[in-house]
This record gives structure tokens, C-alpha cells and sequence, in this order.
């Protein structure tokens, strides 16, 4: 199906659904509160998965399905704080700050001095970043940086567990197994800040699509292109992402960012690309929030 279509665009083309689908899932707070978007989305993209995959649990040993649990709770929880964030602060700031999470992983991973220099430009950006008052609003709120920070901390995980997982896993069965289990860290605040709102026809359909834009879809263009360009382009066509974010931020939720919050963002994926160029690792970071 996308085999035509030139790699760089499918990378590019699941960033820009990632983070339109974020900013499409933050328009459904007010109704569905930002663990009950969280619950959303999971609930229905996981059984989109699990059809897409169809992963056997009995082909496995108990030690691949411990994992597989594990990696599951790691995404649920990266994924719930994250919307907690979003619900706070705007999506561009959000999401540079939560790439300090594969930063971090890619920094530790390497043997490179260059890279520590790139660390400090993404810490520099970062900084800016909780300092900064968000286009004019005033200080951005502690809760929601800190928030942030647990996401970032949970992509960090993500990476080195999805790693692991796929070792153990063909294709997509190790996330498609995951996700079964990821539903289940929302699932009580989700019914707290949803209720019966999250049967809602409407709100069903919105929800369909955040997890096809924020899941479904960009897992198989990340997949497909994986296939055909270096893990170091598809690195480097990823740092775009706080870029795209910010841009998701301000067409669909109306979030500005001044001269300062941009300058920090162009640290944040100057110091991703240089990382990413200079880095050997074969798995790029894999999907965000």
C-alpha cells in the first residue's frame, strides 16, 4: 500500500498524525477529562492492534508475557501523563520537554564527546522552556512540567523496553500485546473524569480518531519506512517532532509560542538531529505520548 511513496514521507507523514492527533484528543478535555481522552484512545487502539497482529500468547514463554506486561504499563503511564501535561501546558512545550526522554537514552548510550555537547544544548532549550511563560500567559504550571517529566521518563523506559520486545516479537505483536495491557493504567481515573461520556456516540467516534492518528496509522508508516531508510534518517526526520507539535499546537488549539519557547524548541531538535547523525544505534526512538 505505501510502497511507492518515498520513506521520508511516510516518517514525516505519522509525525504530523501524532501530533494532530494529540492536539485533537486535548480539544476533548473539557468533556472527557485528559485521563478519560487517555482511556479513549488505548481502549480503541488496542483491539485495532491486536486484529492488525494477531499475537499468540501460548507462542510465547512466561518470561516474554512479563515484558510484554511491563512494557504495557510503561505505555499506559506515558501516555496518561502525558495528556495530564497537555492538559497544562501547550503541546509544542510538552512535547520538546518529553524528548529528553530519548535523548537521554541515545546521550548514555554513547561513547561520542560531541554528543554530551548536544545534551547540554537540549538541557539549555529545555530550561527555557519551564522558565518561559508560554506566549504571554504567565509561568508555566509546575504540575503540569512535572507531569511531563514522568513522560519523559516513561519514553526512556519505552525505548529500552521496546528493544527488548522486539527480540522477542515479530512485527507489531509485542506493542499489539502491550497495548492490551496499557489500557489498564487509565482505566480508573478515565471512568472518574469520563463517566458515561466515554460511550458516547460522539465522543466514540472523536476518540476512533485520536487512536487511529496518534497509533494506528503512524506504527505502520513507522514500520514500513523502518524498512527502507537507515535507523540514523528515520532519527533525524523524527527530531521534527517538536516542530510539528508546535505547529498542531497553534492550528488546532489556538496555543502561540513566542520568540523564546521557539528558540528553546530549534535547541531541542538541533540537539535530537545531532545526536541521531552521530549515533550507531540500530532502533530509533520509537512513538511518543
Amino acid at each position: 500500500m505505501f510502497h511507492r511513496l518515498p520513506p521520508w514521507s511516510l516518517v514525516l507523514t505519522a509525525a504530523v498524525s501524532i501530533q494532530f492527533g494529540a492536539a485533537v484528543g486535548a480539544t476533548l478535555f473539557d468533556e472527557l477529562g485528559p485521563a478519560g481522552v487517555s482511556l479513549l484512545r488505548l481502549g480503541l487502539a488496542a483491539p485495532i492492534l491486536l486484529l492488525v497482529w494477531r499475537p499468540d500468547p501460548r507462542a510465547h514463554s512466561k518470561g516474554d508475557l512479563q515484558l510484554a506486561a511491563v512494557f504495557g504499563l510503561v505505555l499506559g503511564a506515558m501516555n496518561l501523563f502525558f495528556y495530564l501535561a497537555l492538559d497544562r501546558i501547550p503541546l509544542g512545550i510538552a512535547v520538546t520537554i518529553e524528548f529528553a526522554g530519548p535523548l537521554a537514552v541515545a546521550v548514555f548510550g554513547s561513547r561520542r564527546r560531541a554528543d554530551l555537547g548536544f545534551a547540554a544544548l537540549a538541557a539549555l532549550g529545555i530550561v527555557l522552556l519551564a522558565s518561559a511563560d508560554a506566549g504571554g500567559k504567565g509561568p508555566l504550571d509546575p504540575l503540569g512540567l512535572f507531569y511531563i517529566a514522568i513522560a519523559a521518563a516513561c519514553w526512556a523506559a519505552y525505548i529500552l523496553l521496546a528493544q527488548r520486545a522486539g527480540q522477542r516479537f515479530t512485527g507489531g505483536r509485542g506493542l499489539a500485546l502491550a497495548s492490551a495491557v496499557a489500557v489498564l493504567v487509565p482505566l480508573g481515573p478515565g471512568i472518574a473524569q469520563g463517566g458515561s461520556d466515554l460511550v458516547h456516540p460522539g465522543y466514540l467516534l472523536a476518540g476512533l480518531a485520536v487512536a487511529l492518528m496518534s497509533s494506528v496509522i503512524p506504527y505502520s508508516l513507522e514500520t514500513e519506512s523502518l524498512r527502507r531508510i537507515p535507523a540514523s534518517v528515520f532519527g533525524v526526520l523524527m527530531s521534527l517532532e517538536p516542530a510539528i507539535a508546535a505547529l498542531a499546537g497553534f492550528a488546532i488549539l489556538g496555543q502561540g509560542l513566542g520568540l523564546r519557547e521557539c528558540v528553546a524548541i530549534a535547541c531541542v531538535v538541533a540537539a535530537s538531529i545531532g545526536v541521531t547523525r552521530g549515533s550507531q544505534a540500530d532502533a530509533p526512538p520509537p512513538i511518543d505520548g
